[in-house]
């Protein structure tokens, strides 16, 4: 006999003896956010041809499923990551060049960009050249590639003329580059230093 208030056996809502409660569904908002974020660190260890979907979902640590609920296959999700890496990279350039108000401080702002005291570490840019290996493949990629270059030239020409602007943002990446990729020690600050107040037509 069921006792008074109880649920009786095989009614809905009754729970078996003995049987383990099923979870709840994890809630996870920003979850999303987080696999996009997460996808831009597996690029920096990986590279684009080492990034997979279980690598993703297990830095990310969510379900394979996951990933095909939010993104559109791999090449969305590659898309979307490397988005959010110019458009972070993009403020950290920005914002290298704040309080910059004579030609003296925008050598220092340009100088200090190279020598990765802006803001950046060489895992952004090992993202970066990802970004732009896989835009030579991907004609896709290249709004991304453009907005990030177009938004760079912007910045700087705040202080100088377009045509300089370009040869400067080139510069930038150029030396960078060189740097990142260097087996033996490359330009000292005070070399790059001097080679940017050249390119700004100052001396340094």
């Amino acid at each position: 006999m069921t006792p008074p208030g109880a649920t009786p056996p095989g009614a809905p809502g009754a729970v078996m003896a003995g049987a383990v409660p099923r979870p709840g569904r994890r809630y996870d908002p920003d979850r999303k956010n987080r696999i996009i974020d997460v996808t831009v660190d597996v690029i920096a260890d990986h590279g684009v041809a080492g990034t997979t979907h279980r690598r993703i979902a297990a830095a990310a640590d969510v379900p394979l499923g996951s990933l095909t609920y939010h993104f559109d296959g791999l090449e969305d999700l590659l898309a979307q990551a490397f988005r959010r890496h110019a458009e972070r990279m993009s403020r950290s350039y920005e914002a290298a060049f704040d309080g910059v108000s004579t030609r003296d401080q925008l050598i220092d702002a340009v100088t200090d960009l190279i020598h990765g005291d802006a803001d950046a570490d060489p895992r952004d840019w090992a993202v970066a050249y990802e970004l732009y290996l896989a835009a030579l493949r991907d004609p896709g990629l290249r709004s991304v590639t453009e907005s990030w270059m177009r938004t760079s030239r912007g910045v700087l020409e705040r202080f100088v003329d377009p045509t300089t602007a370009r040869g400067i943002d080139a510069l930038i990446e150029g030396l960078v580059m060189h740097q990142t990729l260097a087996t033996t020690p490359g330009a000292t600050r005070a070399e790059t230093r001097e080679i940017v107040a050249r390119q700004l037509g100052a001396t340094a």
